[in-house]
């Protein structure tokens, strides 16, 4: 029986050059796995700020449809809006449009807003002046469709999130219901 006898020096040679491996891999997938993380929370929060804008455009056109007027719509949408304040003079504006279908054009019958964010209706801003609606929007002759557009200024929370905002995710959101 042969016994073969190691040289533990070698080994501890081999060892030392290693030491700071570890290191640089953890430095590495530190990085990695943060910038992952911080996109994932960017994206979370604009994709949860549209849903709570498309529930409240939603909600504030079937208030107008059911004749509340305007005003108090876009009041309620905007007290509505809680998580976004869009009351806040740098977050976001509601519009709140009645839009009338005679037999020759489209015509903007009233319209109220609430936010501070300069921002107009993509449907009109003269009253009695011609509306612009989607083919699929288009009230029948002799009838009203109320329209409410939301816009909000979206504010990353993360330092990637901020290089996302110029790149991928939109500065502005958007959203508009018709009723």
């Amino acid at each position: 029986m042969v016994i073969k006898q190691i040289d533990h020096s070698q080994a501890r040679i081999i060892c030392r050059d290693d030491s700071g491996q570890a290191l640089v891999e953890f430095a590495l997938s530190a990085v990695l796995m943060l910038t992952v993380v911080f996109a994932i929370i960017d994206f979370s929060r604009a994709l949860h700020d549209l849903q709570i804008i498309t529930n409240l455009t939603g909600e504030g056109s079937a208030m107008a449809s059911r004749g509340i007027t305007l005003t108090d719509t876009a009041a309620a949408v905007v007290a509505a809006s809680s998580p976004l304040n869009l009351g806040a003079s740098t977050n976001g504006k509601v519009i709140v449009s009645a839009v009338y279908s005679d037999t020759t054009k489209l015509t903007l019958t009233g319209q109220a807003s609430q936010g501070g964010i300069t921002a107009s209706s993509k449907v009109g801003t003269t009253i009695n002046g011609t509306a612009t609606l989607p083919s699929n929007a288009i009230p029948p002759v002799g009838q009203t469709v109320y329209v409410t557009e939301i816009y909000y200024s979206y504010k990353s929370i993360t330092p990637l999130g901020t290089i996302l905002t110029n790149l991928v995710l939109p500065s502005q959101l958007y959203d508009v219901a018709y009723y």
